[in-house]
């Protein structure tokens, strides 16, 4: 079973972003995904008072392909808990997002901090943007990770393009940091990874619908892994963070 374990949906057409489950659902096809965790581009509570809603009909109405993750602006302390802790226990998410480059929220805040344990009490995964800018660096993630060590933290895009070894290293680390593989421009630092911090801590994600699974996978597959760890990084892990169904 293969899973991309970072998609957007989401409909704001001010700000340019419509993106539909179709949309996701036929970019997996194009790829050979079976299924995805989806989320918005908007924080809630945020621009987008429907967020949740949207991805919970995208999920019903394509069951078994595609799973919400809900994502939170941690200022709206008390209200993004009660929407993370809804989410999840009365409708299924399989976990959290948060993106330190929209939200303004620093990873080791408290108010973060509260929402990444907050998940790992409700048994699901927290995923970071994690990339080159300000806050999103991974040892800027580093210390959530550490202060939360019940929860597991997945570092989207593995540190991005100049923060990669960076990644693996806090990876070496912090047990409970897992890597996702979107957008990292480096097959090669793909197999690093497995070989450094174990095949599975390691996840496929594309970044999809406007970035391409197709390409996403490929990486995965011209990494040189072996055809076990392959499986993990392409789906296994996936099921086994997510809770799904293999």
């Amino acid at each position: 079973m293969i899973i991309d374990m970072h998609m957007h949906i989401d409909d704001i057409p001010a700000l340019g972003w419509q993106m539909s489950a179709a949309q996701c659902i036929e970019r997996m096809d194009e790829a050979g995904v079976d299924a995805a965790a989806v989320m918005t581009i908007a924080d809630l509570p945020g621009i987008n008072p429907e967020a949740l809603d949207l991805i919970n009909a995208a999920c019903a109405d394509f069951p078994g392909r595609l799973y919400g993750f809900v994502r939170l602006h941690p200022w709206y302390r008390t209200e993004a808990l009660q929407l993370l802790r809804r989410a999840v226990g009365e409708l299924g998410f399989r976990g959290l997002k948060l993106h330190p480059v929209s939200s303004l929220a620093h990873p080791a805040g408290d108010d973060t901090v509260a929402l990444i344990r907050a998940a790992g009490e409700l048994g699901v995964p927290t995923l970071f943007h994690c990339g080159d800018e300000p806050m999103t660096t991974p040892l800027s993630i580093a210390p959530a990770a550490a202060a939360c060590p019940d929860s597991v933290v997945i570092l989207g895009h593995m540190g991005g393009y100049f923060h990669v070894d960076e990644a693996i290293e806090v990876a070496e680390q912090h047990p409970n940091i897992v890597l996702e593989t979107s957008a990292t421009p480096y097959p090669e630092k793909i197999r690093e990874a497995v070989e450094r911090i174990g095949a599975e801590r390691v996840v496929f994600g594309s970044d999809g619908p406007v970035s391409s699974p197709v390409l996403e996978r490929q990486k995965v597959m011209i990494a040189g892994l072996s055809p076990a760890d392959t499986a993990l990084v392409l789906g296994g892990n996936a099921v086994r963070l997510m809770g799904v169904a293999a």
